[in-house]
């Protein structure tokens, strides 16, 4: 069995992974990352499900209901956004909005876990995988607000955050492919697109059979196939649009050395050894 080559978790995500016979695998992903037994009930429609024709590549989301009515917003992010923490607030804000009726009391509010898989660094940190949750601490006396055991009894939660978003981020490309966890061996295939022989993670053996890309239709290839070409052209942009910018910045600081050279009185020839900048540059100053 070619276990080196896997389809990327993205493309499983739009094509198979919504098929309820193959539920097995984002629940196991799933229960490995929120530390709970995962089922699926159903796999709702999302922006991201939608297969437009533009729709080729940067962001792919799957939104799953689970056993427990709760909402798990599965994102992937392949190119840098500098609001995507934005999107993020967003993007839970509208499942709570959504899923529930008017005139429907707030405590049926749903629970909604958002986790964001990026392969750009987002934010600044070491790690590679974040969590976050919404806590509240006293300004003076530093403690935590609890709910209260009326609240306890009539609501089923024994913390605050327990019905607010709570949210993951995975730094993909932050992994250091040093798999120590269980959780682990998921984010090393979502790296690498390969899961080794002695990964033991649920649901795993099952992305590691499902996942082959030698198991692809002719058709299925084909799209595939397309779809990393996307991938690459659009991380080639990005690199060119980052060069280009840097050359920007670069060609901006010669001209403003040049002027302040200019303006002492210097010669040409020397403003030109010193910038790089042509004598038709200079003297346009």
């Amino acid at each position: 069995m070619n276990n080196r080559n896997l389809i990327r978790f993205d493309w499983a995500i739009k094509r198979l992974l919504r098929n309820k016979a193959n539920f097995t695998v984002l629940e196991g992903f799933l229960s490995e990352l929120l530390k709970e037994q995962i089922s699926i009930e159903t796999i709702l429609e999302s922006e991201g499900n939608q297969k437009f024709e533009n729709d080729k590549y940067n962001r792919v989301d799957i939104l799953v209901k689970n056993s427990k009515g709760e909402m798990v917003i599965v994102e992937v992010q392949n190119q840098s956004e500098y609001d995507y923490f934005h999107r993020m607030a967003y993007g839970t804000s509208k499942v709570i909005t959504e899923y529930i009726s008017v005139g429907e009391p707030y405590k049926n509010v749903k629970k909604v876990y958002s986790v964001n898989i990026v392969y750009f660094d987002l934010g600044q940190g070491d790690d590679y995988i974040y969590y976050g949750k919404t806590d509240f601490v006293g300004i003076h006396k530093k403690d935590k607000l609890k709910l209260s055991d009326k609240q306890v009894e009539i609501l089923g939660k024994n913390e605050p955050f327990e019905i607010s978003p709570e949210y993951y981020v995975i730094k993909v490309n932050q992994f250091n492919d040093n798999a120590i966890s269980t959780l682990d061996e998921w984010i090393y295939y979502l790296k690498n697109n390969e899961i080794r022989d002695e990964f033991t993670a649920q649901g795993i053996n099952k992305a590691k059979e499902l996942l082959r890309v030698d198991k692809l239709s002719e058709e299925e290839l084909i799209t595939y196939k397309k779809y990393q070409e996307d991938l690459r052209y659009s991380a080639s942009m990005a690199w060119s649009l980052k060069i280009d910018a840097e050359d920007r910045v670069r060609k901006n600081e010669k001209i403003q050395i040049a002027k302040d050279m200019k303006n002492d009185g210097m010669s040409t020839e020397i403003i030109q050894r010193y910038t790089g900048l042509t004598e038709e540059e200079i003297n346009s100053i």
